[in-house]
C-alpha cells in the first residue's frame, strides 16, 4: 500500500490553501496530481476532511468511482454524478454532492486533509451515501492511500 503520491499546483503540502479554493472565494476543488498509481487500480476515491473542526475529521467532500488518471481536474462540477469524470459519484458530506472548501469561523486556522485512495474495483454505492458508508464499502479494496494537507484561516 505504498508508492502513491498526491500533490496540487495550487499549494504545497502543509501550506496555505488559496482563497479561490475556499468558501470565502470561488469554492472550487483544486487540481490533484497523482504519481505512483498501482497498475491494478480500477478507480480513485477522494475524501476531504476538516481536521481542525470541533467534530473530529469533519467531512467536507466524498467522491468515488473516479477513473484512474494522473491528473484530476480542478473545479469538479456539483451534482450526484460527474459526467466529465465518467460518472464518478459525489456523496453527502458538508458539501452535499459537491466539493465544499474551507470556511472556518472566527478567523480560526484549520487543517484540511485530502485523502486519496486507489482501489481494485468500482463501488456500487448510492449518491446518498456518507463518508462512513464509503469507508465501509471500500474496506478490503484499498490498494494505496496518500494524503495532502493544507491550512486556511
Amino acid at each position: 500500500m505504498n508508492g502513491l503520491v498526491v500533490k496540487t499546483p495550487a499549494f504545497e503540502n502543509e501550506g496555505l490553501i488559496p482563497k479561490e479554493y475556499t468558501g470565502y472565494g470561488d469554492d472550487i476543488s483544486p487540481e490533484l496530481h497523482l504519481t505512483g498509481i498501482d497498475e491494478h487500480a480500477k478507480s480513485i476515491i477522494i475524501i476531504m476532511d476538516d481536521m481542525g473542526h470541533p467534530v473530529p475529521a469533519y467531512n467536507h467532500w466524498v467522491i468515488w468511482n473516479i477513473p484512474v488518471m494522473s491528473i484530476i481536474p480542478a473545479h469538479i462540477p456539483h451534482g450526484k454524478t460527474v459526467e466529465t469524470l465518467s460518472g464518478a459519484v459525489q456523496g453527502r458530506g458538508y458539501g452535499r454532492h459537491r466539493y465544499k472548501g474551507p470556511k472556518p469561523p472566527f478567523n480560526w486556522s484549520h487543517r484540511y486533509q485530502f485523502n486519496v485512495f486507489t482501489i481494485d474495483c468500482m463501488l456500487d454505492l448510492p449518491s446518498a451515501s456518507k463518508k462512513r458508508d464509503l469507508l465501509k464499502a471500500m474496506n478490503g479494496h484499498v490498494l494505496q492511500q496518500a494524503e495532502l494537507t493544507g491550512h486556511y484561516r
